[in-house]
């Protein structure tokens, strides 16, 4: 049984970073695409940044330069590093296994970020 569960969010100012993980087992994580993705309040969830088994990534336009995506398979874990963090960055962040491009199979809880 998939499960992912992220950690990382909060609180930040406007500039500031945080960096997010997300705990995967249950399954051959190494073998995976994985994404992170968003959901601001009243909008749709939205990719924000994947990475594929051989470590190429991809991003959103909208962070790109901004974000970094990468992953620690010995240890199961992805991460989003974010940093000069907007306002408009504020939203619950997910991570999610890829089936290809931005679709995905598993999903976590979700964590919080709230950048002011």
């Amino acid at each position: 049984q998939v499960q992912l569960v992220e950690s990382g969010g909060g609180s930040v100012q406007t500039g500031g970073s945080l960096r997010l993980s997300c705990a995967a087992s249950g399954y051959t994580y190494s073998s995976y695409c994985m994404g992170w993705f968003r959901q601001a309040p009243g909008k749709e969830r939205e990719g924000v940044a994947a990475i594929d088994s051989d470590g190429s990534t991809s991003y959103a336009d909208s962070v790109k330069g901004r974000f970094t995506i990468s992953r620690d398979d010995a240890e199961n874990t992805l991460y989003l590093q974010m940093d000069s963090l907007k306002t408009e960055d504020t939203a619950v962040y997910y991570c999610a296994t890829l089936l290809g491009g931005w679709s995905a199979s598993s999903w976590g809880q979700g964590t919080q970020v709230t950048v002011s």
